[in-house]
């Protein structure tokens, strides 16, 4: 017979068990870790980890339009670059589109490519016409003051090899380049990551940056005791 979970529908683990791996699972702790200090099955951390990304990520995607200063810039994540081939991203890695408001919030999302096209259409469904767009060179950002953003400021002039970004007149992307910095260390902590796991990761990645500042464990607690976590998503 399953037991009684308020926070796990169907869940055969108990409340207070399932709390403490939420406490481990706030502090970014991995899942075989969790395992042990928790006393559980690794089997059982993994889905239930697995099920509160999850609810990071539904959590992540809400969102209101971008406003102030606002920067845009574009990565890539995965293997190393395949000896060869040339150009952003080249060899099997993966393009991801972020935008930051200045001092707040980050957005993140896989994207097929990096054309102009592309990362216009993203930036006009959740940025503000009235915010200052800051970005570098690339030629994806061409033209959107034409695309109707207000005003956008473009950084011609790196700085030294620390990787801080600037422009003469004090302009710069300091803010998204910080998360990705923030997104590719946790990249490197989960060696294998598999590749239809990583939107996942991605925006947990983003809630996590965006709520660096509060108590993770309390902000789930919340949400899983509002809407339990169901465990037929893992079917």
């Amino acid at each position: 017979m399953a037991l009684k979970n308020r926070y796990l529908f169907r869940g055969r683990i108990s409340e207070r068990k399932f709390r403490d791996l939420l406490r481990v699972f706030a502090l970014d702790i991995t899942a075989d870790r969790a395992a042990e200090l928790v006393g559980v099955n690794h089997k059982t951390a993994a889905a239930i980890y697995r099920l509160l990304r999850l609810r990071m990520a539904d959590l992540a995607r809400a969102s209101c339009p971008f406003d102030g200063v606002v920067e845009v810039d574009e990565s890539y994540f995965g293997s190393a670059r395949v000896r060869g081939q040339r150009g952003r991203g080249a060899g099997r890695k993966t393009p991801v589109f972020g935008i930051l408001e200045r001092g707040g919030r980050v957005h993140c999302q896989i994207v097929n490519n990096c054309s102009k096209s592309t990362l216009q259409s993203i930036m006009k469904g959740l940025i503000s016409p009235q915010a200052d767009v800051t970005s570098d060179g690339f030629r994806g950002y061409d033209g959107l003051v034409e695309a109707g953003f207000a005003r956008h400021h473009r950084i011609r002039k790196y700085a030294d090899p620390a990787h801080t970004i600037f422009s003469e007149n004090g302009v710069h992307i300091n803010g998204i380049e910080s998360f990705w910095s923030y997104a590719k260390r946790r990249h490197q902590k989960f060696n294998g990551l598999r590749r239809e796991a990583f939107a996942t990761f991605l925006k947990e990645t983003e809630f996590r940056f965006n709520n660096r500042q509060n108590d993770l464990y309390k902000i789930l607690l919340t949400s899983v005791r509002k809407t339990p976590l169901r465990t037929t998503q893992l079917e």
